[in-house]
Order: C-alpha cells, then sequence, then structure tokens
C-alpha cells in the first residue's frame, strides 16, 4: 500500500471530524498532524486552548501530554543502551541496588507480607515493556497495591526519582518480573536509570541529548514564565460515565495546584511533560524509517517496535481487561492484530499517547505516522482517537 499526499480535500474527513467533537463539546480543541515518508503532509488546529475565555488553539499551545512522555524516556533509554552503558537485560539491582531481591504477592493476598520470593530479577527490558510486576495503582484504586503507594506517597511529585525509589524498595510487586502486563511506574524508575547511568539530573539529560538535537524548544518539565499563557486549559466530560455525552466542565489545579508552572521535586519519566504539537512531530518523525533526523540506529528502533510480551500475553486494565490482538514494546503498545476499532492495515503500528487524550502513532510498515494533541481528562483511547485514526488511514493509504 502507498500513502497519497498532495491532494487538496485529502485530510477533509479527518478535519472534519475533529471539528464535530468540538461541535459537539467533547472536545475544547484539538490539534493534528500525518505524517508520510518523513513528510509532515497535513495539519490542522481547530477550537479552543480556553474555551471560557475565547482563545483560539493554535499550534504553539502548550498541552499536558502526560504518558507521552514514555516515548521520550525510551528514546533516552535506548541511546544509553547503544552507548554500552546501560544492557536490556542486566539486572535491576545493576543500576539500583535497593530494587534487588524482590518479592511478590502471593495469588489473593490481603496483607503485603503475603509474599513469596521474586522468580528472577527485574530487568531494565522488563521496565521499559511494563512487564516488571511494578504497578501504578490509581488504575485499580480498590486493590491491596494501590493503598500500599498511596501510603508510601509513590504517586507524588513532591518526591524525587532517588525519593522514589526508596519508597519503592520495600514493597512487593503484584506478579513475578516477566510473566505478565501491567501498566506502571517503571518509566519514572527508567528515568533514575538514566541518571545514574548519565550523571545527569533527568530534565537535563533530555534536554541535551532529545530535545536539543530534535529542535524540540517548547518541551518541559516546568513550562518558563514566558510561556505560561500558551498552557491549555484542562477539560474533564460532563458525564463520567458516557465518554460521548456532551458538555465539558474546567478542571483547576489537575494533576496537582502548580503544575507545569513551578519547580517540582520529580521530573517524571512516566507523566511529567509539557509539548506542542510541533514538537511531538520531531520525534515522530526520528522514529520513521530512514529518518534524516533519527537519533537512534534502525535495528534500536526496530526492536522498540517489536512486541516484548511473552507468547498470550496481551496488555490490558481493570476497568477494560485484556485488550485482544495488542502487545507492547520497549515504550509503546504493538498492533499484532488489528481489533475493531482499528484500521485493518494497522497490523505492526507502534502507539501510546496520555491521560488527557493526546495520542501518537507510528506504522513502520507504511512509513506513516500522526498524533493527535487534546486536553480532555481521560481521552486516551476515547471513541474520537478512534475515529481520527481510522480516516487518517483512509487518506494517507491507496
Amino acid at each position: 500500500m502507498r500513502y497519497r499526499s498532495g491532494m487538496s480535500t485529502q485530510f477533509n474527513a479527518v478535519h472534519g471530524a475533529m471539528q464535530a467533537w468540538v461541535d459537539q463539546e467533547i472536545l475544547a480543541g484539538a490539534s493534528c498532524a500525518l505524517l508520510a515518508g518523513g513528510e509532515v503532509v497535513d495539519r490542522h488546529c481547530t477550537g479552543w486552548a480556553d474555551k471560557e475565555a475565547g482563545v483560539a488553539l493554535r499550534e504553539d499551545h502548550l498541552f499536558r501530554v502526560f504518558s507521552n512522555t514514555k516515548l521520550v524516556t525510551s528514546v533516552a533509554f535506548m541511546q544509553l543502551v547503544e552507548q554500552g552503558r546501560l544492557a536490556l537485560d542486566a539486572p535491576l539491582e545493576n543500576y539500583l541496588p535497593a530494587l534487588g531481591r524482590r518479592r511478590v504477592l502471593r495469588p489473593g493476598a490481603t496483607r503485603l507480607d503475603d509474599s513469596e520470593p521474586a522468580r528472577r530479577s527485574i530487568t531494565v527490558r522488563h521496565l521499559l515493556c511494563h512487564s516488571s510486576g511494578l504497578s501504578y495503582g490509581f488504575l485499580d484504586p480498590g486493590s491491596l497495591i494501590y493503598q500500599a503507594y498511596s501510603a508510601s506517597r509513590v504517586m507524588h511529585a513532591d518526591s524525587s526519582l532517588e525519593g522514589l525509589i526508596e519508597a519503592l524498595a520495600p514493597l512487593p510487586l503484584t506478579f513475578h518480573p516477566g510473566e505478565q502486563w501491567e501498566y506502571s511506574i517503571a518509566s519514572d524508575v527508567l528515568a533514575r536509570v538514566v541518571e545514574v547511568a548519565s550523571g545527569l539530573r533527568f530534565d537535563r539529560y533530555l534536554a541535551q541529548a532529545v530535545f536539543a538535537p530534535l529542535g524540540m524548544v517548547d518541551t518541559y518539565f516546568v513550562i518558563p514564565p514566558e510561556k505560561h499563557e500558551r498552557l491549555t486549559a484542562y477539560y474533564a466530560g460532563a458525564s463520567r460515565g458516557d465518554p460521548t455525552a456532551p458538555g465539558l466542565r474546567r478542571l483547576a489545579g489537575s494533576p496537582f495546584p502548580g503544575a507545569y508552572l513551578t519547580p517540582v521535586a520529580r521530573y517524571s519519566g512516566g507523566g511529567g511533560l509539557v509539548s506542542t504539537l510541533a514538537d511531538m512531530v520531531a520525534l515522530l518523525r526520528s522514529l520513521l524509517p530512514a529518518s534524516p533526523t533519527a537519533l537512534l540506529r534502525p535495528d534500536t528502533v526496530a526492536d522498540m517496535m517489536r512486541n516484548q510480551l511473552p507468547p498470550g500475553v496481551s496488555i490490558g486494565f481493570p476497568t477494560v481487561g485484556a485488550v485482544p490482538g495488542k502487545g507492547y514494546g520497549l515504550g509503546g503498545a504493538v498492533t499484532l492484530q488489528p481489533g475493531a476499532g482499528d484500521p485493518p492495515a494497522s497490523t505492526g503500528e507502534f502507539e501510546w499517547g496520555g491521560i488527557a487524550g493526546t495520542q501518537w502513532w507510528i506504522n513502520p510498515r507504511h512509513n506513516i505516522a500522526g498524533v493527535l494533541m487534546a486536553q480532555r481528562q481521560m481521552g486516551f483511547w476515547n471513541p474520537y482517537t478512534f475515529e481520527f485514526k481510522r480516516l487518517a488511514y483512509q487518506a494517507l493509504l491507496a
């Protein structure tokens, strides 16, 4: 299959769909871009950066990208692997001794001490593909591990990455490393490993080794004062249960008061960045085949986009269940078999996004990529993201 470009009406359906989601008050605004063969063949911006103030969304507005940060962290990590400063299958305790000799909760455990020794060490590969046995906790708020993470303040931005490791050290894993998949704090642990291996604070390493080479001039953990006005407003749906119900309510002080505007102790490798449409495009372009801006070797990128999970294991979430046909690579999900919401041609796609409604995807088989930027809480894998991708594939592929 070949992509098409240069047709003035080629992307009208994509643009119309995004406008419709704004008109229905599912989104306040949306920016999107599509790439083919390394070329940006379409970009579109619609709606509002601040609906109440009547500020139209521009391409230079800053978005809370949350888990888009994980792709940046994975690229940084793989740079250090290529340099021989890290090894994918080395035990994690080689770099973080406090996370050696793990214990694992027994099935059905109701106490943290109802655990057994881990069958093997966590490796950095396990961290990259979320098969380490670590958790996020908040995705399953009734669980024992959620209570433990909350009590130990694992998720709080007021502790450094080094403090995170100290908090995790006494806590058990939820499963034996390498045997299951659970979305987790692992990318923040990776950020600490980057600090140990590079000798630089995580934000400084990213600025020097990733952002500067790619010209990502608007990607930050803390936005400079002169750019504060470019941060978009953040919204949630009017209905907590129906993602297609019209209506938006503005969120203030989320995920915490002063987020992205004032200094923080933790530079979260799993969700701490803000970025723009242009900067995300620069990152995706660097990962497309034969990219002139590549930060990594082609074989490294191919490994990142290859499923790393054991046979029979797929990704899944407590409120959703297993997602058949989706594996996980070194920094994003891998489509092994397109599901009902996927474009039929999406086999081999590498993808992920953020909880506030940002989404990125790369299909190396077709040499295409897309990015969608929005600010709606619990927006990742919302119906609008599926429609965007479906229409984008239709427009890009002949």
